[in-house]
C-alpha cells in the first residue's frame, strides 16, 4: 500500500517554503514506500491526487508555530492543527482539509517544523533547513516518523 508525504507551504515565504524543500528533496532522492506530493500554497488543489493514489497513510508537513526552537519538528495533534498554525497562506485551513482527507484516509500523522522567519522573498534559514534536511534523512532511512515528539495544545 501506497503511503503520501504531502507537503504545503509557501517557498516564497522564507521558513515557510519547509514543505516545498522537503517535497523537492524527496524527489531527488525518494524515501522508499513514500510518494510525495507538494500541495504548495494550495493544498486543497491536489486532494484528487492523494485519493487516486488511496494511500494507507498520509504525513503532511507544513511550518507551524510550536513556541519551539527554529527548526524543531514534532507530531501535531489533529485536532490542534488550527490552533498551532503562524500563517493563513491556505485557502482553506489544514484541519478542514485533513477532515476532508479522513473520508479515504484513516492514518493521517501532521509534522509540524518550527519556522524562524516568514519574510516575503527571504531566504530559508538555516535552522529550518536542517530541520527539513533531518526530516528528509530519517524518511529515506526508514525511521519510524513516530521518533518526532508530540505536541499539545498551546496555552
Amino acid at each position: 500500500m501506497t503511503n503520501v508525504v504531502f507537503t504545503v507551504g509557501n517557498d516564497m515565504r522564507a521558513d515557510d517554503g519547509a514543505g516545498p524543500l522537503l517535497a523537492t528533496l524527496l524527489d531527488a532522492e525518494p524515501a522508499p514506500g513514500w510518494e510525495v506530493i507538494d500541495g504548495g500554497a494550495s493544498p486543497e488543489n491536489h486532494l484528487h491526487r492523494i485519493r487516486a493514489l488511496s494511500p494507507g497513510r498520509v504525513l503532511i508537513v507544513d511550518a507551524a508555530d510550536m513556541g519551539l526552537a527554529p527548526g524543531a519538528v514534532c507530531r501535531i495533534d489533529e485536532d490542534c492543527v488550527a490552533e498551532h498554525f503562524l500563517i493563513t497562506t491556505h485557502a482553506i485551513p489544514l484541519n478542514f482539509l485533513i477532515a476532508s482527507l479522513r473520508e479515504t484516509v484513516s492514518d493521517i500523522v501532521f509534522l509540524g517544523i518550527q519556522p524562524k522567519e516568514l519574510v516575503f522573498l527571504g531566504a530559508m534559514t538555516p535552522e529550518v533547513r536542517r530541520g527539513v534536511e533531518t526530516l528528509h534523512r530519517t524518511l529515506v532511512e526508514g525511521d519510524g516518523i513516530d521518533r518526532y515528539p508530540p505536541v499539545g495544545n498551546k496555552e
